[in-house]
């Protein structure tokens, strides 16, 4: 079989309609919706494109569905979740080349986030099991406090185009875990990594209707019904923050517990102390994961005036010996930018930066051709007031500031209004605990580039979220908590 008719195999395999009450089905008008190829700009496939009739049959089933499966025993949930897990990780190639094929980025980095997207059902397996409660005497002691933790009820998930199993399996690992049926929507641009993961739910024995999947190109006349329905009782977005605030106008009509999983503006702060080729790997993974298309990517490139130079000469020639290209392609390690507008964007953030002073020491510069790819670049003496300082980038693309000293590093650091990860590299411990204390995010990374574990809790403050997923917290996002006052007689 060759590379093509293997590809069109892996993507003839998957649903192509929407997942409601157990049974694919077409959209109510008939309607379909293109699948692009990043790298070519070629339609792959096309989906069912759902309405809003569609998005009130996913929600009437999820309904009808939540009080049998609130029902199930814990450790028949955490058995389904594992099982999928165990599916996940045996089909990981075909996965990794539908991933590729859909968004863009390439096969190795794929098959990376198949292994971490099925990590969170493995993780949420055996957390399914761990719920527990509280009884406690009242100060009193005239009364006994019963604590119970119950499913929140009904969700509606919204994931992202740039992990679309991962932002996936985060949200639907602690919900089936806790007992909830749930509506997800996936990302126009990537449904196809969803639908594939619908197929595997089911064959691991999700029962009908707990697990509802829409695609659509109109999400906000879909979802937002469902959201005042008052059926739901939960939401939980990964996305913009422009979005994110508007879902949260949304959810206070019927006061829906939230999670928000937003936009991010890292900073990558290197001290003079830091070991530099350490520091230039931790750079290389914290930017160009993804093609530099993630929340949690460097945005920001502070680095203290005495090794300033040094660090820019390692990064661009490390960033300059990268091979783009379409990600199937062998050796390729950076792909295509999702789509021409996530291009555009790119373009435009580094024409503004070059024009408010920056130098471009590498790239700078789309490709040419078909597709959306643009040249890992690395920038500068870039000034505080262009707006890659201010706004996510999502591309290839390493603006360097200078800092003379601590507090300056730090200042630069917090001026956002986003809150969700940064990066520290030195080798003074105490410099590390007083920064890491002092940087207004939720989550940061010491002297490494990664920080995305299904055993941890990520999430952000101020506007880069609410909540947070993963980790042993990741499941209370879809517990209520109740309280039994209980009368002890006698």
């Amino acid at each position: 079989m060759t590379d093509c008719d293997r590809e069109q195999a892996v993507l003839d395999d998957v649903p192509k309609d929407l997942l409601i009450g157990g049974r694919w089905r077409a959209a109510a008008s008939g309607r379909t919706v293109p699948v692009e190829d990043p790298a070519t700009g070629k339609a792959l496939c096309e989906v069912a494109d759902a309405g809003p009739e569609d998005g009130m049959d996913a929600l009437a089933a999820a309904a009808a569905a939540q009080d049998g499966f609130a029902a199930m025993p814990p450790r028949e949930r955490g058995e389904i979740l594992r099982r999928a897990y165990e599916m996940i990780t045996e089909r990981v190639d075909d996965l990794a080349l539908l991933m590729t094929c859909e968004m863009g980025k390439p096969l190795a980095e794929s098959r990376a986030e198949i292994t971490y997207a099925a990590e969170f059902f493995r993780w949420f397996a055996e957390e399914a099991v761990r719920i527990d409660g509280g009884y406690a005497v009242s100060p009193n002691g005239a009364n006994r406090f019963l604590l119970m933790k119950q499913p929140v009820g009904v969700c509606l998930l919204i994931t992202p185009w740039n992990f679309p199993l991962a932002m996936g399996t985060r949200k639907i690992g602690p919900a089936v875990a806790a007992g909830c049926a749930m509506v997800i929507k996936p990302a126009t641009q990537t449904p196809l990594s969803m639908l594939a993961l619908g197929a595997i739910l089911a064959e691991a024995g999700l029962p009908d209707g707990v697990l509802n999947i829409i695609t659509t190109s109109d999400a906000g006349g879909v979802m937002e019904p469902l959201i005042r329905d008052g059926r739901a009782r939960k939401l939980s977005f990964t996305g913009s923050t422009a979005v994110g605030r508007k879902l949260l106008e949304q959810a206070a009509d019927k006061v829906l517990r939230t999670s928000m999983e937003l936009g991010g503006n890292a900073s990558f702060l290197v001290f003079d102390d830091a070991d530099l080729d350490a520091a230039v790997d931790g750079a290389m993974l914290a930017k160009m994961r993804n093609m530099g298309e993630a929340c949690t990517a460097a945005n920001r490139f502070l680095v203290q005036r005495p090794v300033a130079e040094a660090f820019a000469t390692k990064l661009a020639e490390r960033m300059g010996a990268l091979q783009v290209g379409r990600g199937t392609e062998d050796g390729v390690q950076v792909g295509p930018l999702i789509d021409a507008a996530g291009l555009a964007k790119v373009v435009e953030l580094v024409s503004d930066a070059v024009a408010h002073g920056a130098g471009v020491r590498i790239g700078g510069e789309p490709l040419g051709g078909p597709g959306h790819f643009y040249r890992p670049t690395v920038l500068t003496d870039v000034p505080r007031q262009s707006r890659l300082n201010t706004e996510e980038i999502f591309g290839p693309v390493a603006p360097i500031s200078v800092f003379d000293d601590e507090a300056e590093a730090l200042a630069a650091a917090n001026a956002t209004e986003f809150g969700l990860v940064n990066y520290v590299f030195t080798d003074d411990v105490n410099r590390a605990l007083r920064v890491c204390e002092g940087l207004d995010s939720g989550m940061v990374g010491l002297n490494t580039g990664l920080v995305s574990n299904p055993a941890a809790p990520f999430g952000g403050v101020k506007q880069s979220g609410l909540g947070r997923e993963g980790g042993s917290v990741g499941i209370e996002e879809f517990l209520e908590l109740k309280y039994v006052a209980v009368g002890l007689r006698g």
